[in-house]
């Protein structure tokens, strides 16, 4: 008889626990996992104030499920459920009704409002990707209608910016909009000072998951960066624009046209309405040690909705991507021993290894360590941990496509140079000025080849006196020592004219491998690694007929190089290879100094090099829209959009 899994939401716990039960129970052809969530992508809630903020396209924090479970054992419905029947195991939704064994809870959460008059009717929230492409437009119609306003007070209202709440998501999108207006007043001509961005709390610090110094940091950064920030400050109304904050007994009103809300969050309407399951505070759902709803075998619950407090703890276990994400696996684990009647199951025994955020794209505070022992990493570090922790995530989800795709966004396209390396990776150079480059670096490989073939490559052994005659004068200088003179045997024995040389540098790299650098006629470079002496002795130069087919191997491929480079055919690949021979040569013979650049040249012309005046303008999209709808390459994730 078939067991039907129905995991709920596809949040960070949704996608993880249906893709790790998708590869647990494969070969389970009784078992069916259904995957439903209201909408067909899985949205990145942690970077939404990247998208508000206009440091990145929408499309960064958006996923396709279609393409996750891309060749996977996993039914996908885009359905909002509105009620479950617990006792007769159902779900309906608005599309349809589902049967299931065993239901994972992971619905997620969405803004909780106190209460408070207006918040709702006219605030915005930062909960989803609409959310974060509606303040990003909301913001540019302020500064669009301010340039055209000429009342002074209408003009200030449009120009007032207020986040309430100043915990994660408050703090980094006030920091984004801290970093992002100054370039807005600049593009429409606005007086920097005629704005005012305020972030209000009433906590009597930001941030207060850090510790009390780090939260101090936070503030400091925010005021720097000319944000109003306003503690132990209440919320008491919020209008049409206008709002009304609390301080002490005195209640005060500004005017503003833009509150984002950022103040708490609550369980998912769908758990709200699960009152047969064991709730707490805002409908929180409490689990045992398995992540099983109290009372219940069928029910498991993961992220956001669970309540459970580790033992040897006092508090509940946070909402939170890291929970989210140590949850799944818990309950991947249990559910497939549950399914399968293999196997014990596991209690959740979470270690959490920090907290962090984002204030703005250069500058980040995080408190991070083991379970026991954390510490307080500088800022660089912080984004650089930040930016590190998402591609672990996203090479779980969606492999190399989704780690380039965040590559690409947070680094190659950012905008205004908001990021904690700068613009040093997004400034761009015309493609059409590397033609020459490319041009020019694919005729001097067919030219090398060409001359070796007149040299006779083709024909007659020659490598053993070209690798000879090196060797004899790298080792020959680097025997004399630093500074000293010295005659190669090669030249000696030759009759030739005395060269002398000088050695510049002389490392032994950990024992792995030496570099030398040597001045003669010119200078050149040599790294002498072991692996590479031992397959030149005992394979290229084992024979007549062996020297042979490798000088073959690398004339045709400096010529084929050549060309490829020339009609722009194949770019990547072949600057790649080029820079592989140059290795070769490296480890063999030694590369000089009049050939250096064409290492620096095969480097410039290796992304996009042929993509103008080339056929990889013609080729490549033909091949990558063939190529990534290849079965085998979508499952795995290996290819680029």
């Amino acid at each position: 008889m078939e067991k039907n899994i129905v995991v709920l939401g596809a949040g960070y716990s949704g996608i993880l626990i249906a893709k790790k039960l998708a590869k647990r129970l494969k070969k389970q052809v009784d078992v069916k996992i259904t995957l439903i969530d209201k909408k067909s992508y899985h949205t990145m809630l942690t970077e939404l104030h990247e998208v508000a903020g206009n440091r990145v396209e929408e499309d960064s924090i958006r996923i396709s499920l279609k393409r996750i479970f891309e060749g996977r054992k996993v039914d996908l419905k885009i359905d909002t459920i509105t009620e479950i029947d617990y006792d007769k195991k159902t779900l309906t939704g608005k599309c349809a009704s589902y049967t299931y064994d065993y239901l994972v809870m992971a619905s997620g959460s969405q803004p909780t409002f106190f209460g408070i008059p207006g918040a709702k009717e006219y605030s915005y929230t930062l909960w989803s990707y609409e959310d974060a492409v509606k303040i990003r437009e909301h913001v540019f119609e302020m500064f669009t209608k301010a340039i055209q306003e000429t009342d002074p007070k209408e003009k200030q209202k449009l120009l007032s910016f207020y986040v309430l709440g100043a915990g994660f998501t408050g703090v980094e999108m006030v920091g984004e909009l801290a970093e992002w207006i100054p370039t807005l007043c600049e593009q429409y001509e606005i007086d920097p000072d005629m704005v005012k961005i305020a972030i209000v709390d009433m906590m009597d610090r930001v941030v207060p998951s850090l510790s009390e110094k780090l939260s101090e940091k936070a503030k400091r950064r925010l005021e720097k960066m000319g944000v109003t920030v306003m503690l132990k400050t209440g919320f008491e109304a919020i209008g049409e624009g206008s709002i009304s904050l609390k301080q002490g007994e005195q209640i005060f009103e500004d005017q503003t046209k833009t509150v984002i809300w950022a103040a708490g969050i609550e369980s998912s309407e769908i758990a709200k309405k699960s009152g047969e399951l064991n709730q707490v505070g805002r409908a929180r759902i409490k689990t045992d040690e398995f992540l099983r709803a109290e009372g219940r075998d069928d029910v498991y619950i993961a992220g956001d909705n669970m309540y459970y407090i580790p033992e040897g703890q006092t508090l509940p276990v946070p909402q939170m991507v890291e929970n989210c994400e140590q949850s799944s696996a818990i309950v991947a684990h249990n559910l497939t021993s549950a399914v399968s009647g293999t196997g014990e199951m596991k209690k959740y025994e979470p270690a959490f290894h920090g907290v962090m955020v984002s204030i703005g794209g250069r500058y980040g505070i995080s408190y991070v360590g083991t379970q026991n022992k954390k510490f307080a990493l500088p800022s660089f570090l912080s984004q650089f941990v930040k930016h590190f922790i998402n591609i672990i995530y996203f090479i779980q989800i969606l492999g190399w496509n989704k780690v380039f795709s965040y590559v690409r966004h947070e680094f190659f396209t950012i905008r205004h140079c908001r990021s904690f390396v700068g613009g040093h990776f997004s400034n761009r150079t015309p493609s059409f000025l590397l033609v020459p480059l490319r041009v020019f670096l694919g005729a001097f490989w067919i030219y090398e080849g060409v001359k070796k073939v007149n040299d006779g490559w083709l024909q007659e052994p020659n490598l053993t006196n070209f690798f000879q005659g090196a060797n004899d004068l790298f080792y020959q200088i680097v025997n004399a020592g630093p500074g000293g003179d010295a005659v190669t045997s090669a030249t000696a024995a030759a009759g030739t004219p005395v060269i002398t040389g000088n050695l510049l540098l002389n490392w032994n790299i950990l024992g792995l491998f030496k570099v030398f650098l040597i001045e003669t006629t010119d200078i050149a470079i040599k790294f002498q690694v072991g692996i590479m002496d031992w397959f030149s002795n005992t394979v290229i130069l084992s024979s007549n007929s062996s020297e042979v087919f490798f000088q073959s191997v690398i004339v045709y491929s400096e010529i084929i190089i050549g060309i490829l480079l020339v009609l722009g055919l194949f770019t990547t690949i072949s600057s790649l290879y080029s820079l592989l021979l140059q290795v070769m040569f490296v480890t063999t013979t030694g590369l000089y100094l009049s050939t250096w650049w064409m290492v620096f040249a095969a480097i410039a012309v290796i992304i996009g090099g042929g993509r103008v005046f080339g056929l990889d303008y013609y080729v490549m999209p033909w091949l990558k829209n063939h190529y990534k709808n290849i079965k085998i390459v979508r499952k795995l994730y290996i290819y680029n959009d």
